[in-house]
């Protein structure tokens, strides 16, 4: 019997890491502006946007459409897929992986212009759980260090 229940717990385990690996990911639900977006109530998600955000977007001296290539490039580089959106439009979201379990984490990102360079306003956030134990936060910054050139910022 004890056997049978451990069996049964090894099984549901299996099948909720399956469904969390496996779960399709609707762009409609994940493509948001960082600028719109209502504050989640858990702490699995970083902001970055003008008012209400966990920091300030950075101005980079580079077009709006640079400014979106170069941050695709990064983001592609780093495993990232692109889900929806586009970097025409500026406007992206990208669905990353965890490497042990697979959790599926979102990153809109959308490039403003700002002067004679661009902004970078970005929402990442987990799917599955309460905590990203800082995983959203580390890859936004992560990202964003890839485009420290002194020659790129202001």
């Amino acid at each position: 019997m004890i056997k049978l229940i451990l069996l049964g717990v090894v099984a549901a385990a299996l099948a909720l890491a399956a469904y969390i690996r496996l779960a399709p990911s609707d762009p409609a639900r994940w493509h948001e502006d960082p600028r719109l977006v209502t504050r989640p109530s858990t702490p699995n998600f970083h902001l970055i946007r003008m008012v209400g955000g966990d920091a300030m977007p950075r101005v980079f001296q580079l077009a709006p459409d640079a400014l979106a290539t170069r941050i695709d490039e990064v983001a592609r580089a780093d495993g990232a897929t692109l889900l929806a959106g586009s970097v025409q439009a500026g406007h992206m979201t990208y669905l990353t992986r965890t490497q042990l379990m697979g959790y599926p984490d979102y990153t809109s990102i959308l490039i403003e212009p700002a002067g004679e360079g661009a902004m970078l306003l970005a929402f990442a956030r987990a799917r599955f759980g309460h905590s990203d134990m800082g995983n959203n936060r580390a890859r936004l910054e992560r990202w964003i260090a890839a485009l420290d050139d002194p020659a790129l910022n202001d």
